[in-house]
């Protein structure tokens, strides 16, 4: 039990260095993030500065910032705006968090650490902090898509964290995970998640707005926070994490219609215990233990930062992101936070690690928390880099992605989600079920079953495990090739239902993008079923034979990709042409606004482009007079130029180097919400949908 003596002291040291850091690195226009990790590594134990703040009390206030950077973050996320991202959020994390979990066993192994160690090593590198990430984003504004879809796969991980530690407790005491003891776990995690939104939805949004009408902000203040803590307490009782349960609880408030106030009387309180939490991250960390484990830290703080851009850009990509959003969510995930402690606190009480796994840990989260503003950041002039870089064909393939999914999303339901589809998933993931148990069984039974072989047959015990390997490789190939065709039986149906096919025997413009999206579809699904079958079995296998089975797949898969690609390039440049003509055919209409319609008919001839739209330069537009490179449109909003009308003259596909000129009439292509945002860009005008920020330096990138 700490004195009050203790408390006060410790909340005087902290906050006072703080102050100070903090106004330093405002004045250094630096993230005050870095001035409180700063003010942690004074006030810590391990540096000789007269400064030192009880760490145990530091530490017991720090939850508080937590808990309330989790319930601010949950005032941002109705409901309805977080089931909106599930999808997104659920594959993304999915994908995100099975390769990370993958990566970290395959570094430990590398550091010749033991199976567990390697094991809670993939497991604390595999989530992000959602405390370091809500900060920074309050503190540099970001805001709109990125936001939203960053904040919901961060809550995906959270729960998948929780899966890991029963997981991982299961496997550490030698219990064993059986498929029924995972299934009671999940259904428990359910359960309360269900529980607690029904009762919380028919309680919170009512008392809040009751408590509002009494127009005492105090009395709404305690009300809020005691929810909080309240929710938060509940979760932890039930074994889960408070900031769960505080985010839900932010979540059900923002139910009520007053998020705005709530959030404005809770902020000067949320920041100051944040600002704690930060501290005591900075109290973690000890130079010694740094220089003693610098290898490690420096390979694992590389694997989390290039890991999650890669993982997180993919499977954001995948359900239908632009390049832009992707990327800038891979480089805001690529950092772990208090979740790593907790796991890797938990491989310690269960003996299942050695005592450098947890400093180790530390050290990632506290570079990669140094790291994270810098990343953010920098993350919109990295987005338009590898938007320049790419393929032609793959920047004509990103941009009309984007607008397949859209369509696929307003396909109606019976053709995205029934009976057929639903039977296409239960048959892959019980191939699926079925290779994990081929694999583990026989990696843990094929020694005994090669003597037993050997004494009733007399056959050597060496060859008798190659065949038996052999003849478990064989068995693995129907699942395999099972895996791959219902993936395209699948990609087929959602295909034919974003693009259908023509049935009255006249050509079929759609062919081409529809190709192109099937195999994009089969890769995605590939990836999303072999993935986390590859994790689960790593840890049975010697080498790397999983991984190079599922790099095969995806080579084969990305030749077959590249080729379509290609011929959607050109599709694209024949389909240009129409647009050009479209475009001819209304200059030399005198209707008032006819460029506005010149394309409506254009969708129903390409439906593979999207749904082309046009938009005249005038002379107040931003855009007049730049080159496309300087305008960075495609990078800046997703959407893309097909064409250009200027009087007589017409451009199909133009260039990076066009100069766009008053009196242009262009079409634009991309998602609903691309145009409306490359419209808003060309012409100054408020955007129903807010174009993502950029930084002065972006103009100059290019624009394909």
């Amino acid at each position: 039990m700490h004195g009050a003596h203790e408390v006060l002291q410790a909340i005087a040291i902290v906050l006072c260095v703080a102050a100070v850091t903090t106004v330093v690195f405002q004045k250094l226009r630096q993230p005050v993030v870095l001035g409180y990790i700063l003010a942690g590594l004074v006030v810590g134990p391990y540096l000789p500065i007269p400064l030192v703040a009880n760490q145990e009390v530091v530490t017991t206030l720090s939850e508080l910032g937590v808990i309330l950077l989790m319930f601010s973050l949950g005032l941002e996320f109705s409901l309805r705006k977080l089931f909106s991202v599930g999808f997104t959020a659920g594959v993304t994390a999915v994908i995100q968090c099975s390769i990370m979990v993958w990566l970290g066993f395959v570094v430990g192994r590398a550091f010749g650490w033991t199976t567990l160690e390697s094991i809670f090593t993939g497991a604390i590198i595999a989530v992000s902090s959602t405390t370091i990430i809500a900060k920074v984003f309050d503190e540099q504004g970001i805001r709109g898509k990125l936001r939203e879809l960053v904040v919901g796969v961060l809550i995906v991980e959270d729960l998948i964290a929780v899966l890991l530690m029963a997981t991982l407790t299961a496997i550490s005491t030698g219990a064993g995970l059986s498929v029924k003891d995972l299934t009671l776990t999940t259904g428990k995690l359910v359960a309360f998640l269900v529980g607690l939104v029904a009762v919380g939805l028919f309680i919170i949004p009512r008392a809040m707005r009751a408590v509002i009408k009494l127009n005492r902000p105090e009395t709404t203040l305690v009300a809020s926070v005691g929810i909080c803590f309240a929710v938060a307490l509940l979760a932890q009782s039930f074994g889960y994490s408070v900031a769960l349960g505080a985010f839900l609880a932010g979540s059900l408030v923002a139910e009520s219609g007053e998020e705005k106030l709530v959030e404005h009387l809770v902020q000067p309180v949320r920041d100051m215990f944040a600002a704690i939490f930060f501290v005591s991250v900075g109290m973690l960390i000890s130079p010694a233990l740094i220089m003693e484990h610098w290898l490690a830290i420096l390979v694992l703080t590389v694997v989390v930062i290039v890991g999650k851009l890669v993982s997180v850009a993919l499977g954001a990509f995948l359900t239908g992101n632009s390049t832009r959003t992707s990327v800038q969510a891979g480089l805001s995930l690529a950092q772990i936070g208090e979740f790593s402690f907790i796991i890797a606190a938990l491989g310690l009480s269960l003996k299942a690690t050695g005592s450098f796994i947890y400093p180790v840990a530390v050290a990632v989260s506290a570079i990669t928390t140094l790291t994270t503003p810098l990343l953010i950041k920098a993350s919109g002039p990295v987005a338009s880099w590898v938007d320049r870089k790419l393929p032609k064909p793959l920047q004509t393939f990103v941009t009309l992605y984007g607008t397949w999914v859209e369509r696929l999303r307003q396909a109606p339901r019976r053709e995205t989600l029934g009976a057929g589809v639903r039977r296409l998933i239960r048959l892959l993931v019980l191939d699926a079920v079925l290779l994990v148990v081929l694999v583990i069984g026989t990696a843990l039974m094929a020694d005994r079953m090669a003597h037993f072989v050997e004494v009733r047959t007399g056959v050597d015990e060496d060859l008798s495990k190659n065949l038996i390997l052999g003849g478990a490789v064989l068995l693995a190939v129907p699942f395999v090739l099972g895996v791959i065709g219902m993936a395209r039986r699948l990609g087929t149906i959602l295909s034919e239902a974003a693009l259908p096919a023509r049935k009255d025997g006249k050509l079929d413009l759609a062919a081409a993008p529809r190709r192109v999206l099937l195999v994009t579809l089969q890769v995605g699904i590939v990836l999303l079923v072999a993935i986390p079958v590859v994790v689960v079995t790593q840890p049975f296998l010697k080498g790397l034979a999983g991984p190079l089975v599922l790099l095969v797949l995806v080579g084969a898969l990305g030749v077959a990709f590249w080729r379509g690609a290609t011929n959607l390039h050109g599709h694209v440049r024949a389909g240009a042409q129409v647009l050009v003509a479209a475009l001819a055919a209304q200059s030399h209409s005198k209707e008032p606004g006819a460029e506005e319609h010149a394309l409506d008919h254009v969708q129903g001839l390409l439906p593979g482009l999207g749904a082309p739209a046009s938009v005249r330069l005038e002379e107040s537009s931003p855009g007049a007079g730049k080159t496309l490179a300087q305008v960075n449109l495609r990078g800046l909003t997703g959407a893309t130029v097909l064409a250009i009308q200027r009087g007589e003259q017409s451009l199909s596909v133009p260039t990076a180097q066009e100069v766009l000129q008053v009196g242009d009439v262009l079409a634009l292509t991309g998602t609903s919400e691309a145009v409306d945002a490359a419209k808003a860009l060309l012409l100054g005008a408020p955007p129903s949908v807010p174009p993502p920020e950029a930084s002065p330096s972006e103009e100059t990138r290019a624009h394909g």
